[in-house]
């Protein structure tokens, strides 16, 4: 069973007429003998689309309740029992009532394709995913309901049903769209003729690129390579010289004369990496297309003219624009242009254009940069081996008397020029070819120590030793400078791997890429520059090494980055083919400042997030938890002032004890409060001391009731580095936590052990315990968990527990006791050599 077939009617907005065509294609397939029905077609109260639902079958519809409402939606399962071979459904964007099979109806479809069921659909062109933002941006309404574009664009067929704006708005004044008591609203809001206008200009567009699509997926199949001139599509070709920009404006001017005009610029690199274009003039011309509506293409290519046609071919262009050789006239001797070419083969169905522009014929300039990349101590080595090595050669041979033969001493004249192509490049093996062959014809070639050559054999000679000379110097040359420039890239694409590797791991340290910027250029010192506007003095956002540049003036290289930041650098001058790879650094050191300023930013808001939260949970705290103390206290103290009743002596010190009580209980609580506060601030210093356990936690255990805890603590534990006072309130509200949810006459264990050099004091409990994932929220502030009755406290306790330990250094966590119950395992850091020795006569540990 294969899959079924997607034919979609588009509209550029409701009512131009895609139900009716999509019913009118159900009427045409039924009389055609097609088992054809409708799955779901919703005709809106429309006259003319309810009468073209007669005679075509209609699979019932499921209902759905939602709401206290009764929806009905199209019945999938009802559809693929009912298996027909088209199935006409309404609306591929809709959402389905909760309950449904799918969440959208294109979905369905999908199944129903799946199934074999050949689909005819609808959808307007505001409801394609893509096109949502525009469409808000013109009509002022965001569509909620959307479908995927990839959905659309996989139809096997895509249909455009157009209407004018005018016929459209003269069909809803007729009311053949909307009830007559909605058409002005209509007509005054979203079918206003501009809003119709634009989404019909959007429905055209986006069909006339599938199209597109369409045209060239066929032409691939059939392997057809002539142009098909369906539309202007005009291909600029690029050298990276400065007349690129002219190019690409004329082209634009050329795509704008008709409509839909496409402009695509292209660039040709030799396979072998080695180019006069400039880098820094591409990105700007790349700019400018891209500005400019267009697209910018990177090909690599041997034949330039022959890349450039295919290119344009495999495009379906109609039109490439060039620009008029840069070539000085003698130059045309090499043979003909780029230009001249590319006219010649273009052949009947590509116009070429020879574009003018203010740098014809005065050439590409010569390679400056070569030697400079060898290093001045080589060419100077290149020039000793090629002037003076031949000199001294000669000397040598006329010296010794060997007869070597004029065939040998070339040889070795040959020699030194190899070597100094090696050393210097060309220019030196062509001073060592012509010295040579002026030394080899002065000594060597009869008559000697005359200019003139006697045998014509010798003159043969002496030229093919001139040419094998220059050839071989000129390989040699252009050898080690392509293992220069691969070696130089090779080294570029180390860095730039860097940087897209610190992009996906997500470095976001400033001073170490500014540092691996000092390091990659050898440079003394590495500045990132920024300002608020074009008139404000600069200021450093990050540096590396020392005197670093307070102004780009001041640097000796300097890369903009935008209009408000700048990377300087001091300590040398690069050369220019060094400042791409520093482009890169520069837009990364721009992305990392942000980056950073957008984690301190979110840092800020968490911290206010926080505080807010804490405020909000001390005023519910406030509201109740203190005012219960207080309303006893008050009480307590209105009936002992109350002279209508006579207290006996014992009912009066009951209530003075419950004012006690109650006073005791709001010090715990704003003993708390005040503690969280100077936590939240970061005002907690701890005075860290060498102490023993037993100093503190007995007297930790002052605030709970005589016989609930448990103390273990061998006299033989090493001491602990904490403040004492610190230490007595943190155990004291963890223990007391811990009392409070054990069980009625069940003692809570606080016992110290030592392991390596940490002291654990745990306290445990054979309370509830705690689920494993709700660990982390109780030592969170104002958290009490489960069943904890109001009025036992605002829950800080384990809060403010746990910040005074990590002040002293330390840990604090939650494990389950096993057995049932929670125990509180705190880690404190051991005092080096601290551990005592044994008291003779005295118990090893203390209980109480």
């Amino acid at each position: 069973m294969g899959r079924g077939k997607l034919r979609i009617y588009l509209g550029a907005a409701p009512g131009v007429g895609k139900t009716y065509a999509m019913l009118s294609e159900g009427h045409r397939r039924v009389e055609r003998g097609t088992d054809c029905v409708v799955a779901f077609v919703e005709h809106h109260g429309r006259p003319r689309t309810e009468v073209m639902l007669h005679g075509l079958e209609q699979v019932p519809r499921r209902a759905l309740e939602y709401r206290g409402a009764t929806f009905t939606e199209m019945d999938v399962d009802e559809v693929l029992a009912r298996r027909p071979a088209v199935a006409l459904v309404d609306e591929l964007a809709h959402t389905n009532v909760p309950g449904s099979r799918n969440p959208k109806r294109w979905q369905d479809v999908a199944e129903l394709l799946a199934a074999g069921i050949d689909v005819v659909s609808t959808v307007n062109i505001q409801h394609l995913e893509s096109l949502g933002d525009v469409v808000e941006a013109i009509t002022g309404v965001r569509q909620r309901e959307t479908v995927p574009d990839e959905v659309v664009r996989r139809a096997d067929q895509i249909e455009l049903v157009d209407m004018s704006p005018e016929a459209l708005r003269r069909r809803m004044a007729h009311g053949n769209v909307y009830t007559s008591d909605k058409v002005d609203a209509a007509l005054s809001n979203y079918f206003r003729p501009g809003n119709l206008t634009a989404l019909r200009e959007l429905a055209l567009l986006w069909t006339a690129d599938r199209v597109d699509e369409y045209l060239q997926q066929y032409r691939g199949e059939h392997n057809i390579r002539s142009t098909w001139q369906a539309r202007e599509r005009i291909v600029v070709g690029l050298t990276g010289g400065p007349e690129g920009r002219t190019l690409i404006r004329r082209a634009t001017r050329l795509a704008e004369k008709g409509a839909g005009g496409e402009v695509l610029a292209v660039y040709i690199a030799r396979s072998d990496g080695l180019t006069g274009a400039s880098p820094k003039e591409l990105a700007v011309q790349r700019t400018l297309v891209e500005d400019l509506g267009g697209t910018f293409h990177h090909v690599i290519g041997d034949d330039v003219p022959a890349a450039l046609l295919e290119f344009a071919r495999g495009v379906n262009a109609t039109q490439i624009v060039l620009g008029s050789s840069r070539r000085r006239s003698w130059q045309y001797i090499l043979g003909p242009g780029v230009g001249q070419t590319v006219a010649r083969d273009s052949g009947p169905d590509l116009d070429v254009h020879i574009v003018t522009h203010g740098e014809v014929a005065k050439g590409r300039g010569l390679p400056v940069t070569r030697g400079a990349r060898l290093g001045r101590s080589r060419i100077i080595a290149g020039w000793l081996v090629g002037v003076v090595g031949p000199v001294a050669l000669a000397l040598l041979l006329t010296h010794v008397d060997a007869h070597l033969g004029l065939a040998n001493d070339m040889l070795l004249f040959l020699a030194l020029t190899v070597a100094s192509a090696l050393l210097g490049g060309f220019l030196p093996a062509l001073g060592s070819a012509a010295v040579g062959s002026l030394l080899l014809n002065w000594f060597f070639t009869p008559p000697v120590h005359r200019l003139t050559i006697a045998d014509p054999a010798n003159i043969v000679a002496i030229a093919v030793f001139v040419g094998v000379a220059m050839s071989v110097a000129s390989v040699v040359d252009l050898a080690a400078r392509r293992t220069h420039q691969a070696a130089r890239l090779r080294a570029e694409s180390e860095v730039l791997s860097y940087l897209a590797g610190s992009v996906l791991r997500g470095e976001t340290s400033l001073d170490a890429l500014l540092e691996r910027v000092r390091e990659t250029f050898s440079m003394e010192s590495v500045a990132l520059l920024e300002r608020a506007d074009e008139v404000e003095p600069w200021t450093r956002a990050a540096s590396v090494g020392p005197h670093p540049a307070a102004r780009p003036e001041e640097a000796d290289v300097d890369m903009p980055v935008g209009d408000r930041l700048a990377l300087a650098l001091s300590g040398r001058v690069l050369p220019a083919e060094d400042r791409r790879v520093l482009g890169a650094f520069a837009a990364q050191a721009a992305v990392v400042l942000d980056r950073q300023r957008l984690v301190d930013e979110a840092e800020e808001a968490r911290k206010l997030a926080e505080g807010n939260k804490i405020r909000t949970s001390l005023l519910a705290a406030v509201s109740h938890d203190l005012r219960t103390p207080l309303a006893g206290i008050k009480a307590s103290v209105s009936s002992l002032r109350s002279d209508d009743v006579e207290w006996s002596e014992q009912d009066q010190a009951e209530l003075l004890e419950g004012i006690e009580a109650g006073a005791d209980r709001l010090d715990h609580l704003v003993g708390n409060l005040l503690d969280m506060s100077r936590l939240q601030t970061g005002t907690v210093t701890p005075l860290v001391r060498t102490v023993d356990l037993d100093e503190v936690v007995p007297m930790a255990l002052g605030g709970v009731p005589d016989g609930s805890a448990e103390l273990d603590i061998p006299e033989t534990l090493p001491m602990v580095e904490v403040d004492k006072g610190l230490l007595e309130r943190a155990v004291a509200n963890i223990v007391e936590n811990a009392v409070k949810y054990s069980p009625e006459g069940v003692p809570v264990a606080v016992a110290a052990s030592s392991l390596g050099g940490r002291v654990e004091l745990r306290v445990v409990d054979r309370g509830p315990g705690v689920p494993d994932e709700a660990k982390d929220g109780i030592f969170e502030p104002f958290q009490r968990f489960g069943d904890a009755p109001r009025g036992s406290g605002v829950g800080l306790g384990l809060a403010v527990a746990r910040g005074f330990v990590e002040a002293m250094g330390g840990t604090l966590g939650a494990e389950d006791t096993p057995g049932g119950g929670l125990t509180m395992v705190l880690t404190l850091r051991a005092a080096p050599g601290g551990s005592p020795a044994p008291t003779p006569g005295l118990p090893d540990h203390v209980v109480t």
